[in-house]
Parts: C-alpha cells; structure tokens; sequence
C-alpha cells in the first residue's frame, strides 16, 4: 500500500469516527447567571437528591425562588433531580415520585394533576450521533393535564403527551402520545384508551 492511499484511508476513517475534541455548543444558553447556576447545584444537590426532608413545601418555595412555575398543591418526593428550575413549569396539584430526574435543557411544562413515577426521566436533551462533532441537540416536552408516566420510564426530547394519556411502567415515549391513550413499550405504542370513571 501507498503512502497516499494509505493518508486517505486514515482521513476517511477520521470522517467517520465522533471526535469530542471537536464537540461545541456555544449556542446553547441554559438561562440563568452563572451564579444561579452554581447555587441551584448545591440546593439540589443538597434538598432535592437527598431524602432528608420529605416536605414540598420549602422545595416548591425553593423552586419559585429560582425562576420555576409552580402550582399549588404539588408533592415532590425525596432524591428528584432538577436540571433547571428556571426551565420548569408545574401545574397544580402535581405528584412527582422518588428519583424522578427532570432533565430539563429545553423548558418543560407539566399541566395539572400530572404524576411522575419513581424513577421517571424527563430527557429534553441528546447528540446527533451521525455527526463527527456529536452535536447537542434540544426539545421541550409537555405533558397536559392529567397525564401518568408511569415508574422507570422515559420521555424523549420533543415529546408531548396529550391530556390524560399514560406512558406505562419500563416504557420510553420517542413520539407524542395522544389523549386518552395509554401506551407501552420501546418505542412506547398505543394499546388501548384511557377510560375514567
């Protein structure tokens, strides 16, 4: 093999290999000083990740404080991870589960009487993989009124989940999920509706 053939076998390579060195995201601007930031590091490190204080009340007052939308009536359980409360709106009388991770790039709005399950994952952010530079890329999610993401679940950037729809235990929502509907799976599928009584 040539020295030259050989150089261009090692640049195609290079063009399809994710090179982090390369990786940039000026562009993205996550609200908020770099102070606030650096604060809400520690409050949620220190109120919202732990268990030891099992009231909401001091961490939707903590919430307001640092720029969220806050309903009344809202629980939040111990160790939930919030990215950016200044990114989060909370519509009245939510319930949001243990070690519920609210990942929140992109603004997230949660309408009223919407439940978060243990373990539940809000993802408003991921890369495009097909790229060297591995860009990030961003999505706000919704979920309307009455809306259940069940335990251990996902929700994908870009996803709403219409009013009183249900994302079942262990399933990933990678589309919206339509009213009435419950869905289950990865990819989470419709399966059958959402009847109340």
């Amino acid at each position: 093999m040539n020295k030259d053939m050989d150089t261009e076998i090692q640049l195609e390579k290079r063009r399809n290999e994710v090179d982090f060195s390369v990786f940039e995201n000026s562009w993205y601007k996550p609200g908020g000083n770099i102070l606030k930031r650096l604060l809400w590091f520690y409050v949620n490190a220190f109120v919202f990740r732990t268990s030891w204080l099992p009231f909401s009340g001091p961490k939707n007052a903590l919430l307001r404080l640092f720029g969220a939308k806050v309903g009344k009536g809202v629980v939040i359980k111990p160790s939930v991870n919030i990215k950016h409360p200044w990114r989060l709106e909370i519509g009245d009388h939510c319930w949001i589960g243990e070690d519920t991770w609210i990942d929140n790039l992109a603004d997230i709005r949660l309408g009223k009487s919407v439940c978060l399950s243990q373990g539940a994952m809000l993802l408003t952010g991921s890369h495009d993989y097909k790229r060297t530079t591995f860009d990030l890329t961003i999505g706000e999610i919704v979920l309307e009124d009455g809306v259940w993401i069940g335990a251990k679940t996902v929700v994908c950037p870009g996803v709403t989940c219409a009013t009183h729809s249900v994302l079942a235990v262990g399933s990933i929502a990678t589309k919206d999920l339509e009213a009435y509907g419950i869905y289950q799976g990865n990819p989470a599928v419709f399966k059958r509706e959402r009847k109340i009584g």
